[in-house]
Formats: C-alpha cells, structure tokens, sequence
C-alpha cells in the first residue's frame, strides 16, 4: 500500500492558505493562480481521505455486528461495499503518486503510424480509438486538434486534447512505441502481419513557461481543414502547421473556427512540446535543442499487442500482461496505468 501522509498534506495546504492572505499574493497572477488551484486539489484529497476514514469505520462496525447477528442479507450488502471502498482507496493511492510537475494538466495525445502503408495507418486508428473510450470512460472530455485520414483506412496522423484533472499524469506512461501483432484483414493471403504505431503523450502548458519562441525560428503554413470521415471541413485555409526549423518539431491545428485560434491552439502544442525536449535534453536554452526522433520499428515498443497465433496484451517495462485483447482495444486500460505508476513510484 502506498504510503498518504495526510499530516503532511494538511500542512502544505496551510502554508498555501497563509501565502493566499499576503497582500502582494496577487500580484504575480500566473503563479498566484496556480498556488491556488494545487492547494484546492490537495484540500480535495484531504476530504477524499478522511470521507474514506469514516465509511471504513462505519464498515468495521456493522462487520462486527454482522459477526454477532449472522444476517445473510446484511453481509453481501457489507461485501458490495467493501468492494466499492476498496476500488476508491486504489484510486486515491494512485492519486497520491501524481505528484509530477504536469501531472494535473490536461494531455496532448499525437499518434503517428510506423512504417508500412495502411497496415500501420489502420493500427494507429485503433489506438486513436482506444484513447478515447479510456477518455470517455472516465467522463474526460475529447478535442480532436489534428486529423489526417490515409488513402485507404486508418490515420496517418491524429492529435488531440484530453481535458481533465490529472489527464496528463496518468497517460504520460503511455508515451512510446505501441506494437500490434495479427492477421492482417488487408491480406489476402491471411498472412500474420506486425504493425507500429507511436503514441506521443505532452502535458498542454497553460501556465506561464520560461520557453521564449523567436518568431523568425518558424515556418507557418495555411491549409485547407478537412477532419475525420470529411467532417469539419472548411471552405477557407484556416488549418495552421507550424514548424520550429531549429528542432524540425511540426504541429498542426484544425479544429477551432479560425485561422487566429487554430494557430494560437498550434502555439500551444510547440511551447509543450519544446517543454518536454528541454526537459528530456537539460538544456538551458530552445537554441541548444536538437529534436532527435526515435524510430517507431521493432525493439524500441513499449507494449505489444498480440491478436493471433494467441491473444495477449503485455507491458515491456512492467511485465504487466493480460488476456482480453478486445477490452483492452475498448478503453480498459488503467491495470497498465496502475503498473506504471507503481514500477515509477518504487523507483524514485
């Protein structure tokens, strides 16, 4: 069990509650804003914590009166609730463990198909799939940002937002190469086929950022959007690509109304992704940057997906693995979240 140090919790929430009431604490809005909401999420876990305190006490005691009563009745109303708590102490553990600087943003998901035509086109639109019944599944909302259909199925490139509290610190785990092993349904010959697809996962930096963009260090390109299945298409150039020529870092919009939002949306992304490059490489400086891309292709996935000669789903750096491919393809994956989190958490 994961250690929640709710003294400790108490006490930073007291020294925030103490900065609020300085006088120059407004000052300075962008950080002021964020002291505040990360004292509001820990005063929520606090509640979250000691709610859960009492519904256990309450479940120690009618276990006891339960022992001496011997109802039938009774006892499987107490194991559904047990059962239930149970479930919610997972999820507050697991909350303990996004701590990250990001980790209560909202996240960026881009995915981009390997080599090898509509194979790993249509596998990248399995996983664009999969993201968002996982989003669904837990009431997160979905803002397509950029869609690029391929010539006969799937994707050649999709990115979008994920909105919601710790949406970046429990998907940052799924950054890297997904590999799916199955019968191709585009071969005629039925013939066992290995496909990649990369899953880039950023957090979306709202808050003010040292990153300092020089404007004649970009391209900017209009173009005409056209979403998935031929939606939102517009009649105007109003999709923005915007390229960051010293790292070669490309980011496109499609999905607000205008040219002026699809670019400030596409500004966005650049500044999290040069975020998390300056981070990866130690840089000081955006200049410094190299942008070196990793190739989606065999030994480099982080989790393989395997439809025949059996079925299993398996976790490179966890060892995590299940059976049941199909719910996993429908958003089931928070057994993989949780392993992660865990192997990170035992690591630091």
């Amino acid at each position: 069990m994961i250690h929640f140090d709710i003294v400790e919790l108490k006490k930073q929430v007291e020294k925030m509650h103490k900065q609020t009431m300085a006088s120059d604490f407004w000052d300075d809005l962008p950080n002021s804003t964020a002291v505040v909401a990360k004292m509001k999420r820990m005063q929520m876990k606090i509640e979250n914590y000691e709610k859960l305190q009492e519904e256990l006490q309450n479940l120690i005691e009618l276990n006891v009166l339960v022992l001496e009563a011997r109802e039938e009745e009774l006892e499987k109303e107490i194991l559904k609730d047990t059962e239930k708590l149970e479930k919610r102490i997972e999820k507050l553990e697991l909350e303990t463990l996004l701590s990250g600087k990001y980790d209560a943003n909202n996240a960026i998901i881009t995915l981009h198909p390997g080599a090898g035509g509509t194979e790993s086109q249509d596998w990248a639109e399995m996983l664009y799939r999969m993201y968002i019944k996982w989003a669904n599944n837990h009431g997160y909302n979905v803002k397509e940002l950029d869609f690029l259909e391929g010539e006969e199925a799937g994707i050649k490139s999709a990115t979008f937002l994920i909105e919601g509290e710790n949406a970046y610190g429990y998907l940052k785990g799924e950054n890297g190469v997904h590999r799916l092993v199955r019968i191709s349904p585009f071969d005629s010959g039925g013939r066992r086929h290995t496909s990649f697809a990369s899953v880039e996962i950023l957090p979306e930096i709202t808050e003010e950022t040292d990153i300092e963009i020089n404007t004649d260090d970009l391209r900017i390109d209009t173009y005409r959007a056209s979403g998935a299945g031929g939606q939102h298409i517009n009649k105007t150039d109003s999709a923005v690509r915007i390229t960051h020529i010293p790292t070669n870092i490309v980011v496109s919009c499609q999905s607000e109304r205008s040219q002026i939002q699809n670019k400030e949306t596409a500004m966005k992304m650049l500044k999290s992704k040069l975020m998390d490059l300056k981070e990866k490489e130690n840089k000081e400086k955006i200049e410094d940057l190299k942008g070196v891309q990793r190739e989606i292709a065999w030994g480099s996935q982080i989790r393989s997906y395997v439809f025949h000669p059996y079925r299993m789903v398996k976790d490179h750096r966890t060892g995590y693995e299940v059976g049941n491919t199909e719910a996993v393809m429908n958003g089931d994956i928070d057994s993989f979240i949780d392993a992660y989190l865990k192997m990170n958490a035992k690591e630091k």
